[in-house]
């Protein structure tokens, strides 16, 4: 149930953005500026802002969480653009804040958790001109508390995250994206208990 508002939520967030900005005209000097096939180098590569929102749960069975997230690509000044000979790599930072929720434990009901978290994270096209594109992420994360299941117990607040995906652009001017994800939590082993969590996660993305 939770999963399921959840989808409608990013589903209707999203596609009433277009509809707004559409609404004020804005001159087409305030567009968002999106590459395209011109760009890098004739590379179909994302060089822009995009606002998301996504959902998903964990990928074990029995005390499944769940969690929906908004948040923000930028592009890094570091690395614009490199060429590859499969398509362009960019580098952007991706911060976000999630809302977990979980199994209470032996209590039972359920228990909700808000997670802080930034990324730096390698976005790649699949060739000149596809839609496709594949990224990695790497960064930290912090929540408001331990988590803790009935099969689980995180024993810090801070997380290292790990993510990859893939996503498929559309729209006029590449403006829309949607990608599956897999994204890891994990302390790194710095205390004890460690489990870590993996979530699949659909994730829906305008440029601004």
């Amino acid at each position: 149930m939770f999963l399921r508002h959840a989808a409608v939520s990013i589903a209707a967030g999203i596609l009433s953005l277009p509809v707004v900005v559409h609404a004020q005209s804005a001159p087409a000097s305030d567009q968002p500026t999106l590459s395209t096939a011109s760009d890098a180098g004739g590379w179909r590569g994302d060089t822009g802002r995009r606002l998301y929102l996504e959902g998903g749960g964990t990928l074990r069975g029995g005390a499944r969480a769940e969690s929906i997230t908004a948040g923000v690509l930028v592009p890094s000044d570091w690395f614009p653009s490199l060429d590859r000979q499969a398509g362009p790599l960019t580098l952007h930072w991706d911060l976000w804040a999630s809302h977990w929720q979980g199994p209470a434990g032996d209590a039972g009901g359920r228990r909700t958790y808000t997670q802080l978290g930034a990324m730096a994270v390698w976005r790649h096209a699949l060739g000149t001109s596809s839609p496709w594109f594949v990224e990695l992420g790497f960064g930290g994360t912090v929540m408001d508390r331990l988590y803790r299941s009935p099969d689980d117990t995180f024993s810090t607040a801070f997380q290292f995250t790990e993510s990859a995906g893939l996503g498929y652009r559309f729209g006029q001017h590449d403006r829309y994206e949607l990608s599956l994800r897999l994204q890891h939590v994990s302390n790194g082993g710095i205390k004890k208990p460690n489990p870590g969590a993996t979530f699949a996660k659909l994730r829906l993305s305008m440029a601004w």
